[in-house]
């Protein structure tokens, strides 16, 4: 049997979550291919299109598992995309990570799909500001960039006068913003869950410190394992598979009514995760994928 190759698109191997990728498919007899998606160069033609990596063709791919950072969303999709046309399977397709770091979108095909979903608005610039906030069930309420990561551009108005600042600055700077409704009950605290084909390979709840509201790892925020109860397990799969994403996280705030999904992260970091629940979190991933057909 050929040994089978598994394509990792990262911007470096020194990253913990591509290191351990590869430490994984090395552990399943794999051999691990790990490009940079900045130095891919995709080539269409009428014979079929191919994929030159540092202007050598790159053939034979088991597998891929996109690591698109936000910052080369759209460039990385066009490579993930690529490699879909070439006959590759992808542990995300473009067109599900696309709607993943659209909040917005994310949140409608969830709340479509029956979801339970914080209740969340948008309008464009001119709006009545007192009339979206109270949209949401009034304050404090949280203000998010649509594109944002890790916690960055994620703030929360106490006051009708800070809402309204905070919403106009990120007009003013060409920004789409959504409000969301506080669900006090979770305040300062939410479950990670990481999803992998059909079930939850790991969770932990995120508890932020301080003054500090937003719990993610990144902010400073600390991360307990936990075992999580069905429904959340039902509703973590549930949020990735209407999305289309095969291994993703899923950030759930805990409300009175149960689990509400927040947001899906199509590139999940999963140290703090393998760290707090001593999970071997990259082998199911590569486990995963290399089954994928």
């Amino acid at each position: 049997m050929p040994r089978k190759r598994l394509c990792i698109l990262s911007r470096k191997k020194s990253l913990y979550s591509t290191s351990r990728l590869i430490e994984a498919a090395k552990a399943q007899g794999a051999q691990a291919l790990v490009m940079d998606t900045l130095r891919c160069t995709l080539v269409v033609a009428p014979g079929g299109n191919s994929l030159l990596y540092r202007g050598e063709p790159i053939e034979n791919l088991t597998a891929a598992i996109p690591r698109i950072g936000a910052s080369i969303t759209t460039y990385g999709m066009a490579v993930v995309s690529h490699l879909e046309t070439m006959g590759v399977p992808v542990a995300n397709p473009a067109g599900a990570i696309a709607r993943s770091r659209d909040k917005l979108r994310c949140l409608q095909l969830l709340a479509q799909a029956g979801v339970d979903v914080p209740r969340t608005v948008m309008a464009t610039v001119g709006a009545k500001v007192r009339q979206l906030v109270d949209a949401v069930g009034g304050l404090p309420c949280i203000i998010k960039l649509l594109r944002g990561t890790q916690g960055v551009g994620v703030m929360i108005a106490n006051t009708r006068a800070e809402a309204e600042t905070i919403v106009q600055t990120f007009w003013g700077l060409g920004q789409d913003v959504c409000l969301q409704e506080f669900i006090m009950e979770s305040a300062g605290k939410d479950v990670r869950a990481l999803v992998v084909g059909d079930e939850v390979v790991g969770a932990m709840r995120r508890q932020a410190q301080g003054e500090e509201f937003r719990s993610n790892l990144h902010r400073g925020g600390e991360g307990k394992p936990i075992r999580l109860d069905r429904d959340y397990q039902e509703t973590a799969v549930r949020a990735a598979k209407t999305i289309g994403l095969s291994v993703c996280g899923v950030d759930m705030l805990e409300g009175r009514t149960g689990p509400k999904v927040m947001e899906l992260n199509s590139s999940p970091g999963f140290e703090g995760l393998e760290q707090a629940t001593k999970k071997d979190i990259a082998g199911a991933i590569v486990q995963h994928v290399l089954s994928l057909k």
